[in-house]
């Protein structure tokens, strides 16, 4: 796939989680209030940052798919990376500031005998509509995001899926306040808080790993061994270096062949090696193939 069809794949899926989050944002700010509902209320929140989170999504995902130029000769895949990094550290703002506000309310209705008003079910009703939509995201932000190879995708659909672990905290919280247990709302709004700054922490590290030239996971470099071996021109591999470069990857391979072959037969060789493996691995942006001279012993 090339960059300009992963760049409109990016585009059209963050266009329509931006529409989903603007309309589900104005939902809950509708059931919250009409609900009583403070968890509502502060989803709400969430969805809006959401909104926030996709243009800027957007905006990088068009930007890091630019072909390559004279400044960045290498192309502009790890600006996404840093993208990924900045949802992680939204993701855990969020939490904590949602976290400070719940215990807060807790505390405030054990020691201070503070009243909780017990939401409606308009509350609970939004809160499992969110679930749903939010489940649906996720699944589809994930296939396009393997789809366009892309680490700013993955992190929203990483997103989606917090969402959904709150948006059920809030329905356990808004169902049993409706039944009476008004402090489980603030309860499950804090239990959820944990979940969401886990999916944070993996964001950040994800991103992280890209962007600091990250090596590839072991079944990747087997699988790029087994095709370099596949050429049976190959005597053996004396040294594979692989780095992440966003989602992508470059590889550093030196091969030996047999010494009595001529320039252009083992250039040829190379380039066999080279097409084979981009072939086979797509995530491969670029395999560089240095050539040894094969050599039964050593000559001293």
């Amino acid at each position: 796939m090339n960059l300009e069809s992963e760049k409109k794949i990016i585009s059209k899926t963050t266009l329509w989680t931006i529409i989903i989050n603007i309309l589900l944002a104005i939902g809950k700010i509708l059931a919250g209030f009409f609900g009583h509902s403070i968890a509502i209320l502060t989803d709400a929140v969430n969805s809006l940052s959401d909104v926030l989170t996709n243009l800027v999504v957007m905006i990088v995902g068009r930007f890091s798919r630019k072909a390559t130029d004279e400044s960045h000769p290498y192309g502009h895949e790890k600006f996404e990376s840093m993208v990924s990094v900045m949802i992680g550290v939204v993701l855990i703002i969020t939490a904590f500031e949602i976290g400070k506000y719940s215990v807060t309310r807790l505390y405030e209705y054990l020691f201070h005998q503070v009243p909780i008003v017990a939401p409606t079910y308009v509350a609970l009703w939004m809160g499992l509509a969110t679930i749903v939509v939010k489940e649906f995201l996720y699944h589809y932000t994930k296939h396009r995001a393997n789809k366009a190879r892309s680490s700013a995708l993955s992190a929203m659909a990483m997103d989606h899926q917090s969402d959904v672990l709150a948006s059920s905290g809030v329905v356990i919280g808004v169902g049993g306040a409706i039944l009476g247990y008004v402090f489980l709302e603030p309860i499950a709004a804090i239990i959820i808080c944990f979940f969401i700054v886990r999916v944070g922490y993996r964001t950040i590290k994800a991103g992280f790993s890209q962007v600091v030239d990250q090596a590839a996971d072991p079944t990747t470099v087997l699988l790029i061994e087994e095709v370099v071996m596949k050429n049976p021109k190959v005597r053996m591999i004396d040294d594979l270096k692989t780095r992440m470069f966003g989602m992508k990857l470059y590889v550093d391979l030196e091969v030996s062949l047999d010494r009595t072959l001529s320039l252009e037969a083992s250039h040829c060789i190379a380039h066999e090696i080279h097409d084979a493996v981009e072939k086979a691995l797509p995530e491969v942006k670029h395999i560089m193939v240095h050539v040894n001279p094969y050599l039964e012993k050593p000559p001293c």
